[in-house]
């Protein structure tokens, strides 16, 4: 067997057999290793289409310069590493070719002082060590030239190429190498040879062991100082060291990292606010005058509610929900309506001040024009087999398909997507009728008596045992469905073809996340916007499917169902996500180093240690961004019904920053480096989600709760329609939210079911705002109804306008780049056309000069007249 991996290490450990920084590890299938790279026609005649494949390969990267050097495994004898080494000469040339900008010269400018200068004595205790991890020191860059050599900042060659760009070069190299021509078509690229398993991987190497220091002060172990200062769980309250992270791991990575440290950041100041509206509910509890109604057995303990299903539902009486009105008391007061107004205030700030960080990393990491610079995925260049005329340069190029072949493949991915839709759609709807359904069987099993000392009765009322194991149920369909639909996604975006990695990942990212918003919010906008709406009255009840009475909320609304339903989807997700991401690589990894060590006695070198590392993937990053854009759909789309969502983000941002550094510099490989300029699609879908936010935290505390409704009374006192209270009270406000209906209008159909529980009862309550029985409209929506639906429609105008003309503000007040990053750019430019453009010049006016005083003596000595 062999594999590949690329060592950009400028030293190794002492002890081992280390090679040159930019080194690759390559791995065979075959048995032996191949004794010569360069003349294929020197090999047995008996090697196999992998052999030659394999062969033609490397003799292919001899010839464009990288040195290649195998070395048996001294676990397995079968494995074979072949490493890879990137001369300068290499290095620079590449390095012209891929546009990849170099410094030029030290930044010069004045870096402004901090904010918090006052308290350098405080912020202290976050930053790094600066004696164990240096600050790097700034330049100006430039995109490099080989003929302009001498005009950029080499004093090293060995660190003139940080070990991500070593990487990177390397890997642009291996993914363009061809190694087979078959039918005019070149067949190239590491990726297809280990799918096709000629290689059984490749990968750049990790720098030493990750707990051990480097011997040698003038080359650090950088794996170790990112274990240490940033990975270790004694670190979790550090600044992330960002500009190791990534000159370690890239850009991609490194801004992966910044944008979720910012997050974090922010979300402390929201978990504060949210943690104050949620004491300030929990404290004034007690003051719940609707709470005490039907808790008080002389109110609530009066009160027969009408059955809420046709079968095996009996009447019962108020105060059984006592407990569960106590708690509703928490979230549904008027903190919950100050915490949703500065939500929607807060993502706007987050959204804006994350755009000036991401300009100065865009600066600082040298992103600024990546899009021009991107080439394109060596998948696409394999399918370009069209050629058509450029429209601009008028010049022929190569396509993987005709405008007809790509609309057929965007219909084709857009249908299969739809699908997918659906199936969620199919299996909300699969839920609801559990729901319904189940709901008989804990109606039939709980409530047997009304006595309220009960703890199974007190605590667990039919619709919390409802809405439990529904959202357990629920959980597991998402996880389920999310499983398979990541296979689907990545082979439809392969199908699709983008042309470079942006477009592959944010084509992906589209796919994903329109998935998932489905799959993760359904249930949650169902709980908040349709659960308990569309239910008729008692004597009129709507079925689901001519079968299934629809779900009524509890007489307080649905918004502690939908608190619950929150609570068990985000910790749910917390914690699998985090067996996924800790249990199962640390698992494989033990299994992997005891079956290791039990074979052999000899030391292990790193490339073979690498190896038995787990696989993060391309799209490992990807998931990340995808666990953490869900999250922050649940802290904003519904944080009006629960104020502690942002709280118990902020505790699972912290733990994952540091599970997600453990686990790239302990248990994965270390992944090829790539170039990011932002966080792609993800920007996009942020902002979209912000926008929505405002609108579903409205329509929450409009629809799902019960503060407008109690707004109208309490305002509205001495008002026939609305009661009979004389003051600013919420007294008589139960009874007054409470329709009676005639036990004598049941429908057939409800009443063969009710016959042996009807008792004495003539008379039942509901929660609904319609006309008693008897009134010329009995059953109807009365006025009250129709002014607290036009209340509520004023509140979500008021809110919506109001939220948004701050947001408005916020975005036009604050810009996009800083005024400092400004002045770099602007520097920067002003360097780059005085060093590079102007010393041409001066070079080709100096050449000129010598020419024309060359030509000068020509002439001088052709007029000059001879003498005999």
């Amino acid at each position: 067997m062999q594999m590949m991996t690329w060592d950009v290490l400028l030293e190794m450990e002492p002890e081992e057999d280390d090679d040159e920084d930019g080194d690759i590890v390559l791995g065979n299938l075959e048995q032996t290793i191949v004794p010569t790279f360069g003349n294929l026609e020197s090999q047995h005649n008996f090697r196999t289409p992998e052999t030659r494949k394999r062969q033609a390969y490397e003799s292919n990267l001899i010839c464009d310069g990288l040195k290649l050097e195998a070395t048996r495994s001294v676990v397995d004898d079968k494995l074979v590493f072949v490493k890879v080494h990137a001369p300068w000469e290499v290095l620079c040339t590449y390095a012209e070719i891929m546009h990849i900008k170099l410094p030029l010269k030290p930044n010069d400018l004045k870096t402004r002082s901090s904010a918090f200068g006052n308290f350098n004595w405080f912020t202290k205790f976050f930053q790094v060590d600066e004696n164990i991890i240096k600050p790097e020191q700034e330049f100006f860059t430039a995109p490099f030239e080989k003929n302009r050599m001498n005009d950029f900042y080499i004093q090293d060659r060995d660190t003139f190429f940080n070990p991500a760009t070593r990487s990177r070069i390397v890997y642009f190299i291996l993914s363009r190498v061809s190694y087979e021509v078959k039918d005019n078509v070149k067949k190239f690229g590491i990726n297809r040879l280990v799918n096709s398993g000629i290689y059984k991987a490749a990968f750049p190497l990790h720098d030493c062991h990750f707990s051990w220091p480097s011997q040698d002060v003038s080359c650090p172990n950088e794996r170790y100082l990112l274990y240490r200062e940033w990975a270790h769980p004694r670190s979790f309250y550090k600044k992330q060291p960002l500009d190791l992270i990534r000159k370690y791991y890239g850009e991609k990575i490194g801004i992966y990292f910044a944008w979720l440290g910012y997050y974090t950041k922010m979300l402390l100041l929201a978990a504060v606010v949210g943690v104050a509206c949620f004491l300030y509910g929990y404290i004034n509890q007690d003051n719940c005058t609707w709470s005490k109604e039907v808790c008080d057995p002389r109110i609530g303990g009066e009160i027969i509610m009408c059955p809420q299903c046709d079968k095996g539902c009996p009447f019962w009486r108020l105060n059984i929900t006592c407990e569960s009105s106590k708690k509703l008391c928490i979230f549904d007061s008027f903190g919950t309506l100050v915490f949703a107004v500065f939500m929607g205030i807060w993502v706007t700030l987050f959204l804006e001040f994350w755009k000036r960080r991401q300009a100065e990393l865009e600066y600082e990491w040298d992103t600024v024009e990546l899009q021009q610079e991107e080439q394109p995925r060596p998948e696409y260049e394999a399918r370009c087999t069209h050629v058509v005329i450029n429209e601009i340069t008028q010049e022929e190029e190569r396509i993987p398909f005709t405008a007809f072949g790509k609309c057929i493949r965007m219909t084709v991915c857009a249908s299969a997507v739809l699908f997918w839709v659906l199936l969620i759609i199919a299996s909300v709807i699969g839920i609801i009728v559990y729901r319904l359904s189940v709901f008989i069987v804990f109606y039939a099993k709980l409530p047997k008596a009304s006595n309220t000392t009960d703890p199974i009765q007190k605590y667990l009322t039919p619709q919390t045992a409802t809405t439990i194991t529904a959202s357990i149920i629920s959980f597991i369909i998402i996880v389920i469905l999310n499983m398979m639909y990541e296979k689907v996604a990545i082979m439809i975006t392969n199908f699709e073809l983008p042309r470079t990695q942006t477009d592959y990942e944010n084509s992906l990212t589209m796919k994903m996340f329109l998935f998932q918003f489905v799959n993760y919010y359904s249930s949650c906008f169902y709980i908040a916007f349709f659960k308990g709406k569309f239910v008729g009255y008692p004597g009129d009840p709507v079925y689901w499917l001519g079968k299934y009475r629809n779900e009524e909320c509890d007489p307080g609304g649905c918004l502690f169902e939908l608190t619950t339903q929150l609570t068990i989807i985000m910790g749910g997700k917390s914690i699998w996500n985090n067996i996924l991401e800790v249990v199962f690589p640390w698992v494989m990894n033990i299994c992997r180093l005891y079956f290791t060590a039990s074979s052999t006695e000899k030391k292990t070198p790193r490339w073979e240690q690498d190896y038995h590392l787990q696989l993060m993937g391309k799209l490992g990053l990807f998931y990340e961004y995808l666990e953490m854009i869900i999250q922050f759909g649940f802290v904003t789309l519904f944080v009006a019904s629960f104020p502690l969502a942002p709280l118990l983000a902020l505790v699972n941002n912290i733990l994952e920053i540091r599970v997600d550094a453990w686990k790239m510099t302990t248990q994965y490989r270390r992944m090829v480096p790539e170039k990011a300029q932002d966080i792609g699609a993800w920007q996009p879908i942020m902002q979209g989600i912000a926008i929505l936010a405002v609108v579903t935290n409205a329509m929450i505390i409009a629809f799902t709760s019960d503060m407008i409704p109690r707004l109208v009374y309490y305002w509205s006192f001495s008002v026939p329609p609305y009661g009979n209270h004389t003051d600013y009270t919420m007294k008589g406000y139960i009874n007054n939210t409470l329709s009676i209906f005639n036990t004598s209008d049941f429908t057939e159909r409800s009443r063969e079911n009710l016959d042996s529980d009807l008792g004495d009862h003539t008379t039942c309550r509901y929660r609904d705002f319609r006309y008693p029985p008897g009134h010329p409209q009995q059953y109807k929506h009365n006025i009250y109804y129709w002014h607290v639906i036009a209340a509520k429609l004023a509140f979500i105008i008021v809110m919506e306008h109001l939220i948004y003309s701050v947001k408005f503000f916020i975005s036009y007040a604050i810009p996009d780049v800083s005024k400092s990053t400004k002045s770099k750019i602007k520097r920067e430019k002003y360097l780059t056309q005085k060093l590079l453009h102007e010393n041409h010049l001066k070079d080709m006016t100096k050449s000129f000069g010598v020419i024309a005083e060359r030509m000068g003596e020509v002439i001088d000595n052709n007029l000059r007249p001879k003498v005999e």
